[in-house]
């Protein structure tokens, strides 16, 4: 997967890739992009000990912690970009997902939101300065591009107009629905 690319169009290609980490995962289906020069983004005040993985190489793994509990994946595109994986279809090793998050395996929250796909997988914040493609994390691309929903990014208070949360369409599982609006605006990337 090219993961050298602008961070809108890293976040739509993302939509339907297949991620395995340590043998649990699923495909994607939810993201949000976060640039560099974004005040709703870690990077947008340069480099520190917190956000020092945003800032290594395309394909690098950041994994931050939210709200002191949860712990959240995201893709490093260019320096200071990164892309939240923010829902996930459970796929592989749903059972040891289940039981990480103590729920049953078919359930509908299972991998829905950032907080929660990072408990399913079993993240750990030395996880973060990992690659993709080694180190236990497999990010393989959809074979082809699917059509997606657009809309506002959600749980920031910067820079909130953006449209930069993509999911898949009609895909169950996302972590909150998209705005009717964005329904119309569905496109393949």
């Amino acid at each position: 997967m090219d993961f050298d690319q602008d961070v809108v169009t890293l976040a739509r290609a993302l939509l339907g890739a297949r991620l395995v980490v340590r043998g649990t995962g699923g495909t994607v289906l939810e993201t949000e992009a976060y640039g560099r020069d974004d005040p709703a983004s870690h990077s947008f005040r340069g480099p520190t000990l917190r956000n020092a993985a945003m800032f290594g190489p395309p394909g690098t793994v950041y994994v931050y912690l939210s709200y002191g509990c949860h712990l959240c994946l995201n893709v490093v595109g260019r320096p200071g970009e990164a892309v939240l994986l923010r829902a996930l279809c459970p796929e592989v090793g749903v059972e040891e997902m289940a039981r990480r998050r103590d729920l049953p395996p078919d359930s509908p929250r299972l991998a829905s939101g950032p907080g929660r796909l990072g408990q399913a997988l079993g993240l750990d914040l030395r996880d973060s300065g990992k690659r993709f493609g080694a180190d236990g994390f497999t990010l393989l691309p959809a074979a082809c591009p699917l059509p997606f929903l657009e809309g506002p990014r959600i749980g920031i208070s910067r820079a909130t107009d953006l449209p930069w949360r993509f999911g898949l369409a009609g895909a169950a599982g996302i972590s909150r629905p998209f705005p009717a609006l964005s329904a119309g605006r569905g496109r393949t990337g």
